[in-house]
């Protein structure tokens, strides 16, 4: 039997207000004194400026107060909420520049044609986190015709991986550990050793992978000693390259301005907004009068030219709200944010940085995750003992034997502790490393140890095996 009926769907709708907000809160402090030098290049009834006619002392109304119908008043209106010192100087701080985004950056500085520049754009954005490309290169040529409409061969996608090869972190862009391996030491100064350590990765992987030292010697007709030379090389290499998600970062020298400025005083912890030159907003008289001239008025251009004021004063209200709003959620957010780890803000000892995610302040502010994320995002804060993204405070955690939660800072520190420690004759095993860090009071899985092992870049255990 066939049924037919209404289904009916409730869309929320983005006011043009929530819409300007939402953009705001993502700005970093730099971006958003762009945005409204912007604004107020593009918005006429806008005006930084003092009215030379208007009244000495012009008193400070809500733009809410404007109504369609009312008189319009010469007013500014400005945003109070920032701090009371002047904005300092941009000041060089090294912070931190993604991995993809340190690909893209070399990319701009090769001679490439557009086709191209799009072809290894893409090369670049399919690779896995450590570095490698995983995928086929006849997959990649379908996936850039599907997905990207860019029609081209498999001979241009290899010319374009070689380019990246090309790219710091050297190895990045290999398809594999062997190929990983030999892009770093044909990289590097052909010295004996280095040539010697070249032959055992390209025609001895797999007895160099099981360790095999005597077959190797035997193979190569090379002397112990010269394998362990060669092998001393090998074993400082990079085999992941591009790293991890959260530590897939180079340092960069680049001018910000923190948004955020810790104050400690005995134990107690505040914070400033470093100032930031927002311009007193008035409304410029002029166009007030022409609406109000134009009320009640048949003429057509009148009318036209009163809705045109009349978007341009819209505009002007969401947009001071937004920057009101904007203030008020990050402010809020990093008071959350201060109270939470108060005992690492105090000296900024890791051991003192407790587990803390998104939906961790999302609760304590009431604001939604994606709210958190976007304040999150691109916001540093300067403290007495550097300068850090938000971003650096929130880790995941689990349990201790005590039933304290510690953060998985504190677990990869304890981990890299244990390898360190280590014979390096007989170094430790995955499940050998779940046993000492339960000796340490830490009671944390083989595949845990396994995941936090790769993002601290430390080797397989058969690969920290010295002769």
């Amino acid at each position: 039997m066939l049924k037919t009926g209404l289904e009916l769907k409730q869309q929320q709708k983005l006011s043009p207000l929530q819409i300007q907000t939402i953009k705001l809160i993502q700005m970093p402090i730099q971006e958003l004194e762009q945005k409204v030098r912007a604004e107020l290049e593009s918005n006429p009834v806008l005006d930084d400026e003092p009215d030379p006619n208007s009244e000495t002392e012009a008193r400070d109304v809500s733009i809410d107060s404007i109504k369609e119908d009312g008189d319009i008043p010469a007013y500014r209106l400005k945003v109070n909420n920032w701090g009371k010192d002047p904005r300092p100087e941009y000041n060089t701080f090294s912070v931190k520049e993604g991995f993809t985004q340190s690909l893209q950056r070399q990319l701009g500085f090769r001679d490439l044609t557009p086709h191209q520049r799009d072809v290894a754009s893409f090369l670049i954005g399919s690779l896995d986190d450590d570095g490698y490309l995983r995928r086929s290169i006849d997959t990649i040529v379908d996936d850039l015709a599907f997905r990207a409409n860019i029609e081209t061969t498999p001979e241009e996608v290899e010319e374009m991986l070689k380019v990246i090869q090309d790219f710091e972190p050297v190895g990045v862009g290999a398809r594999d550990l062997q190929e990983c391996l030999l892009l770093q030491l044909r990289n590097m100064k052909q010295s004996p050793e280095v040539k010697t350590a070249i032959r055992i990765v390209d025609e001895c992987f797999q007895d160099f992978s099981n360790k095999h030292f005597q077959k190797i010697c035997s193979r190569l007709n090379i002397t112990e000693d010269e394998l362990k030379a060669a092998f001393g090389k090998i074993v400082k290499l990079n085999p992941s390259p591009g790293g991890q998600v959260d530590d897939s970062y180079v340092d960069q020298s680049q001018q910000i301005v923190p948004d955020f400025i810790l104050d400690e005083h005995d134990g107690v912890l505040d914070f400033t907004m470093p100032r930031f030159n927002v311009p007193e907003i008035r409304v410029n008289k002029k166009y007030a009068d022409l609406l109000l001239e134009a009320k009640g008025s048949s003429e057509r251009a009148q009318k036209e030219a009163a809705a045109f004021v009349k978007q341009k004063l819209d505009s002007a209200k969401w947009f001071v709200e937004a920057l009101k709003q904007r203030q008020n959620t990050l402010s809020k957010t990093m008071r959350a944010i201060l109270d939470y780890q108060h005992d690492y803000f105090l000296d900024g000892d890791e051991s003192n940085l407790k587990p803390m995610v998104l939906k961790d302040i999302a609760e304590i502010t009431g604001f939604d995750i994606s709210t958190i994320s976007r304040v999150v995002n691109s916001k540093f804060i300067e403290t007495h003992f550097g300068i850090f993204p938000l971003k650096y405070f929130f880790s995941e955690g689990m349990e201790n034997k005590e039933g304290e939660e510690v953060s998985t800072r504190e677990l990869k520190k304890v981990l890299q502790e244990c390898v360190d420690s280590e014979d390096k004759k007989k170094p430790l095993t995955d499940e050998q490393l779940v046993v000492e860090m339960a000796k340490r009071g830490y009671n944390v899985a083989r595949r845990t140890i396994a995941k936090y092992r790769g993002q601290l870049g430390i080797p397989l255990a058969r690969w920290r095996k010295e002769i």
